[in-house]
């Protein structure tokens, strides 16, 4: 890879999963407001922030420092359709913008500063028009590459041609946006970027991997973007025609969803995986209509169709935004779509998953879960995602295939009360009664200190015969909530092997004996 990153203009809208809500659903934006994903707190606004509210808290904790809190679901599609104003605004003096994510968008500074005056001078203009255009604040960074004028925009900087590096290295490497390995990264000593940028490159792809080496260029200052795209071939756009005008967004979903399966096949048939997705649009009065959409990692099929998807409804919806905010909706249906791979890298870059390397079984298998929950819903394919937690039903998160794999709770710091390992293979999805005699066929019970009334001798699962227990450990205690006595629980928990080699999780809850979970 040779080459430097591009000078970059990032044009970044703080809270705007907040700011969204209000301009699609009328949530007052200016009282406290929390967006919720997976139970945590994702976004929040000022008056939030000044009750205490932080990202990262669970909603009863955030809802306990602030009760007049509006609590307010995570929804990616809402906060793309507001944006699509704030993009338009900014088209109409800047050509070449990419959406970053829904908020951010960014553009080569070199033609705006050379055509509004300097980087300073355009970076006001543009904060001012999307202001008057839109009634929405917004902060401008410039940096050499995406990633540091990102971090420059939250600080409403612009930093100097070539002192990127520099700009970066105090930075914490909570910035990277990758938690576990900034949660590595810090348990190893290195709390800085510019602690990380100092390690050997070859050392780091060894120990961290792909991803790792990534954000090793990220926190050196060296933008891997520019470095690896390449212009793509032209055969691999992909286009499509439709003989009834798409007006409604159901739809439009649906056309999107078949077209970017086509280009994913397009592209994986050349070995390639897309990271900037063009959009294009002709409607039947032959009005065109173009975005760019620009994603850190690598766009699957069902990255791109949301993509896709979400610019529809953009389009279709034609959400004004503030104070009669452009684009208008289309004055008619879309007839032509047409999705351009406007950046791609090799896929040998992929991590090994499910199904072994990167190819044709992998693609296929990607393919048949999609189409799965296509025709089911999303909620029909699922995997699961490990966190923290103190019993094995707590610590597994069932997330729909392709959704974001974010635990429902973290697993550091370390959990108190924790089962020991080694973790049972089959996690009950409701607990089974059973019961739990002594030799002289008595019941054991537990006491309130968790005394153990006699040793266990057998056990009898619901109407099952009884089984002999040959070795049992525990109990081990656990007394979560105690301060909610609507949400306390209080239980004791034991290992035990029967006599037919069978280990089982055994937990007691109000003087019944359940079974959680099986061992391998």
């Amino acid at each position: 890879m040779t080459g430097s990153p591009i000078r970059t203009l990032l044009l970044w809208c703080p809270d705007w999963p907040v700011l969204a809500a209000e301009i699609v659903d009328g949530v007052p934006a200016t009282g406290p407001v929390a967006v919720l994903h997976a139970n945590r707190v994702v976004a929040c606004s000022e008056r939030a922030r000044a009750e205490g509210v932080r990202r990262g808290l669970r909603k009863r904790e955030a809802q306990g420092r602030c009760p007049q809190l509006t609590v307010v679901e995570y929804d990616p599609g809402r906060d793309a359709r507001a944006f699509e104003p704030v993009v338009a605004a900014l088209e109409e003096l800047v050509a070449g913008v990419e959406v970053v994510r829904p908020g951010a968008c960014a553009v080569a500074a070199r033609g705006p500063s050379r055509y509004l005056g300097g980087e300073e001078a355009a970076a006001e203009r543009l904060i001012e028009h999307v202001a008057q255009s839109c009634l929405v604040e917004s902060q401008v960074g410039i940096a050499d590459g995406v990633f540091a004028a990102g971090l420059a925009a939250r600080a409403g900087r612009v930093v100097e041609p070539g002192g990127t590096p520099a700009f970066l290295a105090g930075m914490p490497v909570e910035a990277l946006g990758r938690s576990a390995l900034a949660d590595l990264l810090r348990r190893l000593g290195v709390r800085t970027l510019g602690d990380f940028a100092a390690l050997p490159a070859g050392d780091v792809l060894a120990r961290f991997g792909f991803d790792g080496a990534l954000a090793h260029r990220l926190a050196a200052g060296r933008d891997h973007r520019p470095l690896a795209v390449r212009q793509p071939p032209t055969d691999l756009t992909v286009t499509s025609a439709y003989d009834e005008p798409i007006d409604r967004v159901d739809a439009a979903a649906f056309a999107a969803r078949a077209l970017a399966e086509q280009l994913h096949d397009r592209l994986a048939g050349h070995g390639l995986a897309c990271t900037r997705l063009g959009i294009e649009a002709v409607t039947e009065h032959g009005q065109e209509l173009h975005r760019v959409w620009r994603h850190d990692g690598l766009l699957t099929a069902a990255a791109i169709a949301d993509r896709v998807r979400w610019q529809l409804d953009g389009w279709l919806s034609g959400s004004n935004g503030r104070a009669g905010a452009r684009p208008a909706r289309p004055t008619a249906g879309i007839i032509r779509l047409r999705l351009i791979p406007d950046g791609v890298i090799a896929q040998a870059g992929l991590q090994t998953g499910l199904w072994g390397e990167t190819g044709e079984e992998r693609e296929r298998a990607q393919r048949a879960l999609s189409r799965v929950q296509g025709i089911l819903g999303p909620e029909a394919v699922v995997t699961a995602v490990l966190g923290g937690g103190r019993s094995p039903a707590d610590q597994v998160r069932l997330v729909p295939w392709g959704d974001e794999r974010l635990p429902a709770r973290p697993e550091v710091p370390p959990w108190p009360g924790r089962l020991p390992p080694p973790a049972p293979a089959v996690v009950l999805p409701s607990p089974l009664a059973a019961t739990v005699h002594d030799a002289a066929g008595e019941p054991v019970v537990i006491s309130a200190r968790l005394a153990v009334s006699a040793v266990p001798a057998r056990l009898v699962v619901g109407d099952g015969r009884p089984a002999e227990i040959v070795g049992w450990a525990g109990p081990w205690p656990v007394d979560e909530r105690w301060w909610a006595p609507a949400e306390a629980r209080r239980r004791a928990r034991f290992q035990v092997s029967l006599a037919d080699g069978t280990a089982l999780l055994l937990a007691v809850e109000s003087g019944q004996w359940l079974v959680e979970a099986i061992y391998d």
